[in-house]
């Protein structure tokens, strides 16, 4: 049965067992890869910019730091929650005036027992330009504390920032511009301090060397809870590291035990850094998913995104996972092969033993196809026109009921499902106040009539994207989502004959694919390796339908003709399913 019999669906797939990786280059070699990221949602995320995550060690909090609106200062610090790690994010909670300032308070890091928080802040009462404090509460049910500044050991009149706690509280990171460093220099030296236990007081910091601050520009620096994996990004206003992607890319560092030296930086590679920014790295505590933040086609600016880390078991590297890899790991018993050590961390911990068998066996019968990935697909509005009077278009998928302008006029019985509206080109269309989710989203219509230049759905509000149209010169169907002004999508198929077509707009978010469909057959198709920022990181937009966003300037683009069964998803959908859609 396909899920368009259904009103929501989630699919769990396999890993990619054979699309496993080597991260980096070089000599360096790390036996995890990455699954393919995926924007956190309007719900996490604002149009305003969003920083810096970091997940509790049950997964059911998420801290963050950002410019939306209702904080107290420049960027103020935020949770989001969830009921158990299935339900969806709650609405985000501002953590309020005794602990944001009216400065930037940025960088949340969360120990392992939930009930300390460490960040920093810019705020007035510290003793530098940036220091690093704390809160507390008694239990993970009682409020945060005021906040506490963590002392002249650690602070001065330089910048600390963006701390990160390991899992016993021993031990704090952070990004540290000090006295080891000339005034005029910009960079961001990553340092740790040290005590004996939670009780005891914080150590003089120490520079982590000059393997690990090779590079003058780094910020963001990230501890796994194991200790074994160091993760951090390039500096957002320097030049960007050699070999790297793009604007910003984040990088990490392995060491064999707490003990050793950390090796050389690794690039996270290609699944996650981009020609984007990729900033603000943080590890689930059971090593499962990445955090991280972006300015990737497919979100709003600057927004938070997850992708689930995977250990590479595909140990004989044939594409399948089977007894021939189970023979590998029975040889490499209590060495320490690091093809073989894959637990209890996707990376390992020196030693090949029971932990690694168990995370073998967890992958043991599952799907080895590379390009699956956990996916949600939903319907979020349906404006079906079979309504008969009034001026509103109601929305049987949800909320967004729609308001008609102008004068058109119901046709009962003339549309291809039910009913239809027809509009007259001269000042009708109808205004829906849902903003699409630019994370990744599907837009179908059955149109019919219409000329060149027409806008079948656009976004409202200046300079909203057209999601469908017909183009200027032929009147074949064409995008100019996340085109700018020169790199529109277009098509060879004309939707304006005087025949019915299904017509639709898939954008899958990341890797940035734009793909047209005319009567359920993909008849264009790109993939952006930018995005154009205007309407990426305005967002918060309804949409019109029937017209474009410069509804005065705009006059010739108005639809004249019939417009039937609008649908909108949150997530790409399957070509299987966009036939399934216009039979």
């Amino acid at each position: 049965m396909s899920w368009l019999n259904r009103n929501r669906m989630r699919v769990v797939v396999g890993v990619g067992i054979a699309a496993a990786m080597v991260i980096g280059g070089g000599n360096a070699k790390a036996d995890f890869t990455f699954g393919t990221p995926n924007n956190m949602g309007l719900t996490v995320n604002s149009n305003t910019g969003d920083y810096s995550p970091d997940i509790s060690a049950d997964g059911l909090e998420l801290y963050l730091d950002s410019r939306r609106e209702g904080g107290f200062g420049d960027c103020d610090l935020w949770v989001v929650t969830r009921e158990t790690i299935n339900d969806e994010w709650s609405e985000p909670e501002n953590l309020g005036e005794f602990i944001n300032s009216d400065k930037e308070d940025s960088h949340p890091t969360l120990s392992s027992d939930g009930l300390t928080l460490y960040f920093s802040s810019f705020s007035s009462e510290g003793l530098g330009g940036g220091d690093l404090w704390m809160t507390t509460r008694a239990t993970r049910s009682d409020p945060w504390g005021p906040a506490v500044n963590l002392g002249p050991t650690l602070n001065n009149e330089k910048h600390q920032t963006a701390p990160s706690i390991s899992a016993d509280e021993l031990e704090l990171y952070f990004s540290y511009s000090g006295p080891d460093l000339p005034e005029d220099d910009p960079a961001r030296g990553f340092c740790v301090s040290r005590r004996e236990s939670k009780d005891a007081p914080w150590g003089e910091p120490v520079n982590l060397g000059p393997v690990i601050n090779s590079w003058p520009c780094r910020w963001e620096i990230e501890i796994s809870s194991d200790g074994l994996l160091l993760m951090w990004a390039d500096y957002w206003d320097c030049e960007p590291r050699p070999e790297g992607f793009g604007e910003t890319d984040i990088w990490f560092s392995r060491r064999a035990t707490k003990d050793s030296e950390w090796g050389e930086p690794v690039n996270l590679g290609a699944s996650i850094n981009t020609a984007s920014s990729e900033a603000g790295p943080a590890i689930s505590p059971d090593g499962s998913m990445l955090y991280f933040q972006s300015n990737h086609c497919g979100g709003q600016g600057m927004d938070i995104w997850q992708a689930p880390i995977l250990p590479v078991v595909d140990f004989d590297e044939d594409g399948n996972l089977g007894v021939s890899d189970l023979l590998i790991l029975v040889e490499a018993w209590e060495t320490d092969d690091p093809k073989c050590d894959i637990g209890p961390m996707p990376w390992g911990d020196g030693v090949v033993d029971a932990a690694d068998l168990e995370v073998l066996m967890d992958y043991w019968g599952l799907d080895p196809d590379p390009d699956t990935e956990t996916m949600r697909v939903e319907l979020v509005a349906h404006w079906a026109f079979d309504e008969t009077e009034g001026m509103k278009a109601y929305d049987s998928a949800g909320t967004y009921d729609a308001n008609l302008v102008g004068d058109p006029v119901w046709q009962p019985e003339g549309g291809v499902v039910g009913g239809a509206i027809e509009l007259d080109g001269v000042g009708d269309y109808i205004s829906a106040s849902f903003v699409l989710p630019h994370t990744a989203f599907s837009a179908f219509a059955w149109v019919k009539g219409g000329d060149k230049n027409h806008v079948i759905i656009s976004e409202s509000g200046s300079y909203g994207y057209f999601l469908l149209q017909a183009d200027f010169i032929a009147g074949n169907l064409m995008t100019s989502f996340q085109a700018g002004f020169n790199n529109h999508l277009f098509s060879e198929t004309p939707i304006i004959d005087g025949q019915w077509h299904h017509v639709g707009f898939v954008w899958n978010g990341y890797p940035s694919n734009r793909i047209l469909y005319v009567d359920g057959i993909e008849v264009a198709r790109d993939t952006l390796t930018e995005c154009w920022e205007t309407g990426g990181a305005t967002g918060g937009r309804g949409i019109y339908i029937g017209a474009s966003w410069g509804l005065d300037t705009h006059r010739d683009y108005y639809w004249n003709g019939l417009i039937d069964d609008v649908r909108i998803y949150e997530g790409a959908l399957s070509a299987e399913d966009v036939a399934n859609l216009a039979p």
